[in-house]
C-alpha cells in the first residue's frame, strides 16, 4: 500500500504499466472532440468582427480568408464571368470593411449578413450592366468555385476520361443556363442549391416571405431544366 503526497492512501492499479485502460483520464483525452456547432461558429466570427473593429489586421485577414471562397462563388454563379466575379468580390469586401459596425448579431449570423450584402451588390451590378454576360473565360473560375450539386444529378463523374469530359461539359452548360434565367429566379436557385442556405436565411437575404422563396426556387429549377433540355444535344 502506498500513500499520496498529502498522506492519504493511494489506490493500487492492477493494470499493466503503460496501458491506457489503467488511466481513464488519458482515455478521455484521446476521445475525438465534437465539431463546433453553428452557434459556436457564429460566436467565434462575432469575436473576429469585434477584433477587426478594434483595428486588428490579423482578424481582417482571417475574416477574408474564411468568406472569400463563398463570396467569389456567389458572384461567379450570378454573373458567369470570372473577371466580373473577381472585381465584385473585391467590391464586396470593401463594402464589408466599411459597414462592419452595422453588423448586428441579433438580426442573424455573419454569413447571412455578408450574403445579403453580396446579393445587394450583385443586383446593383445587374441593373448597371443591363444585360447578362457569359464570357469565354468561364472555365478559368470554374475550378475555384464550389462543386455544383445540380450537375451531379445529371451525370456521375468517373475515372474514365470521357466521363470526366462529359461532366465538365455539363457543368459549363449549367453555368450558361444559370445566366439565361431571370435574376430573381437565378439568385433563389443559387442561394439554395449552390450556397446551401435554408429557406429562412434566403427569405431574410431577399427580404421576401418564405413562401415566395419556395416558389422562386421551384420556378427557377423548372426554368433551368428547360434551358438544359434545349442544350443537352451539346453534350458529347
Amino acid at each position: 500500500m502506498s500513500f499520496g503526497p498529502d498522506g492519504s492512501r493511494a489506490a493500487q492499479s492492477h493494470s499493466r504499466p503503460g496501458r491506457e485502460a489503467g488511466h481513464p483520464e488519458r482515455a478521455s483525452e484521446a476521445m475525438p472532440q465534437p465539431a463546433p456547432d453553428a452557434k459556436s461558429t457564429d460566436a467565434s466570427m462575432h469575436l473576429v468582427v469585434q477584433r477587426c473593429m478594434d483595428g486588428d489586421s490579423g482578424a481582417w485577414t482571417e475574416l477574408v480568408q474564411t468568406h472569400h471562397r463563398r463570396v467569389y462563388a456567389l458572384c461567379y454563379r450570378f454573373t458567369g464571368s470570372s473577371s466580373d466575379a473577381e472585381d465584385l468580390t473585391q467590391d464586396v469586401f470593401l463594402k464589408v470593411y466599411g459597414n462592419l459596425r452595422s453588423f448586428d448579431t441579433e438580426r442573424g449570423s455573419f454569413q447571412t449578413w455578408i450574403t445579403t450584402l453580396t446579393r445587394n451588390l450583385l443586383v446593383d451590378h445587374f441593373r448597371r450592366s443591363k444585360q447578362q454576360r457569359a464570357t469565354s473565360s468561364m472555365d478559368e473560375g470554374w475550378d475555384e468555385a464550389d462543386d455544383l450539386p445540380l450537375t451531379q444529378r445529371l451525370a456521375q463523374p468517373g475515372p474514365d476520361p470521357h466521363d470526366r469530359a462529359v461532366q465538365r461539359q455539363l457543368e459549363k452548360l449549367v453555368q450558361e443556363a444559370l445566366v439565361k434565367i431571370s435574376p430573381e429566379l437565378r439568385e433563389a436557385v443559387i442561394l439554395r442549391d449552390l450556397q446551401d442556405l435554408d429557406y429562412k436565411e434566403i427569405a431574410q437575404i431577399l427580404r421576401v416571405p418564405e413562401g415566395t422563396v419556395k416558389s422562386r426556387i421551384s420556378r427557377g429549377r423548372a426554368e433551368l431544366a428547360r434551358v438544359l433540355e434545349r442544350s443537352k444535344g451539346q453534350v458529347v
